[in-house]
């Protein structure tokens, strides 16, 4: 059940925003913390539970941290909610085994189109 970690990762308003920046571009922790106002280390630590509910990815670039997004986590997450809809359709179904065919659209008559003005010339008034 990953999905969990992830609603938990999302349930926090800083790691929310720090999804929103990275949505954007690849970032550093130096670049995150400036964007956000708040200090490195509470980055990190952001990032990190980013980083084990699968939303973020994370390269080494020399001694930086570069974090970018990454789908997994909100693909399971999809997923999950997606069942939802699926044990709905399913009990739609269950209820009533023999739906009504949906309505045919009325057959609108062919508009006609109202008699043109004659335009009276210029001269003529």
């Amino acid at each position: 059940m990953t999905y969990v970690s992830v609603l938990h990762a999302m349930g926090d308003g800083t790691r929310r925003e720090l999804l929103e920046l990275l949505r954007r571009q690849p970032h550093a922790v130096g670049e995150l913390a400036t964007a956000l106002r708040v200090t490195q280390p509470a980055v990190s630590q952001h990032l990190r539970v980013l980083e084990h509910a699968r939303l973020v990815a994370v390269r080494p670039e020399g001694r930086r941290r570069v974090y970018s997004l990454a789908p997994g986590g909100l693909q399971e997450l999809r997923a999950y909610l997606e069942s939802f809809w699926a044990d709905v359709l399913n009990a739609f179904a269950a209820d009533d085994p023999n739906p009504p065919a949906p309505p045919e659209a009325p057959a609108t008559p062919a508009r006609r189109r109202a008699p043109r003005r004659r335009r009276r010339s210029r001269g003529s008034r």
